[in-house]
Order: structure tokens, then sequence, then C-alpha cells
């Protein structure tokens, strides 16, 4: 493996990289190279892309909406047993 290291990165662009390092949970190295590597078109492809459009609604149902939730949803757990015969 190689080091590079990278002089002249002025606050402003640092305080980013550490933002984007952070919110990603990830290195700054390791986020970094992913950057690199997709800026290059060296990236691996996921076979299933990771999304985050819907993060902010994970665990914000009430017992309430669960409920209903499941009351509505009650008729799609039922098994045609004829058709697994």
């Amino acid at each position: 493996m190689n080091t590079i290291t990278i002089r002249g990165i002025d606050t402003q662009l640092s305080e980013k990289i550490k933002e984007k390092s952070k919110k990603s949970g990830e290195s700054i190295n390791k986020m970094m190279l992913k950057i690199l590597r997709s800026t290059f078109g060296l990236e691996k492809n996921k076979t299933f892309p990771t999304y985050h459009d819907l993060d902010d609604l994970a665990g914000t149902w009430t017992e309430q909406d669960e409920k209903e939730f499941n009351k509505n949803t009650k008729d799609l757990r039922k098994i045609d047993k004829e058709l697994w015969e």
C-alpha cells in the first residue's frame, strides 16, 4: 500500500471532511478512499445499494400506529393452503 500526503487543506475543507466522516461513521481515511475511488470510477459496485431516504422515519411509530398497521394488514398474512399443496 502507498501513502499520499495532501498539503494545503484549509480549515473549511478540513471541517467538511470531519463532518462527513462523522456522519458516515467511517474513519477519515476510509471515507476519503471511497471518495477517491468513486471519483476515478474504481469503486466496488454493490449489488444492492444502500439508501438513506427513509432513515428519519425509523423508530417513529407509536404503539397505536403499530396496532393500526397490524389491523389493516391482517389479511395479507393469510395463507392459501391449497396453493401450497
